[in-house]
């Protein structure tokens, strides 16, 4: 499982041997089935997750209990309710699997820990960090500018897989359609 940590990190620096057992001592390894919770609303959030296999769900429950989907994460990707695990504070946000799940994940003292003893990990967070808030720039952006259809056919186009492994109800609340409607885009 770690060699698949290795080669995502290695995408961005490369790494010898005695500084990949460095970072890997910083690591935890977790299994998760379907439906079970790596994150709940109202608790605090302990980690940050790697996706080793498997996929998650990031919601957002607001007070009429609608339950908004921020995020998706599948293999080789990056999550948490982040404002909650940076801040150390109670999550405001769900991190559900959609699918049996293996993570790699650590410690917001582990992440300090990581960045302060190696400063190529310091650079790939940074990386990974302005990678994240583009796409959070894009996906707002497209929530602003775009029609349903063109929400719809730019995330097929970005992530396909997603359409094979998502229930359609779960993509359409994504996507901020009813199921009814993602359904007309399908056909």
């Amino acid at each position: 499982m770690h060699h698949k940590l290795r080669a995502h990190i290695e995408k961005i620096v490369p790494l010898t041997d005695d500084e990949f057992a460095f970072v890997e001592k910083h690591f935890i390894t977790r299994k998760f089935k379907k439906h079970q919770f790596l994150i709940q609303e109202g608790e605090h959030v302990k980690y940050s997750y790697f996706v080793v296999s498997g996929l998650l769900k990031l919601v957002h429950t607001d007070d009429s209990g609608k339950q908004h989907i921020v995020s998706f994460a599948m293999e080789d990707w990056w999550e948490s309710d982040y404002l909650a695990y940076f801040t150390q504070s109670k999550a405001t946000m769900s991190l559900e699997c959609l699918e049996d799940t293996e993570v790699c994940c650590f410690t917001l003292e582990d992440y300090r820990k990581l960045c302060a003893g190696l400063q190529k990990m310091e650079h790939f967070f940074l990386q990974k960090a302005n990678f994240g808030h583009i796409g959070s720039q894009r996906r707002i952006l497209s929530l602003l500018t775009s029609n349903a259809q063109q929400r719809y056919e730019q995330l097929l186009k970005q992530y396909p897989a997603l359409f094979q492994r998502v229930p359609k109800s779960l993509l359409a609340s994504y996507l901020g359609v009813s199921r009814e409607t993602l359904s007309r885009f399908s056909v």
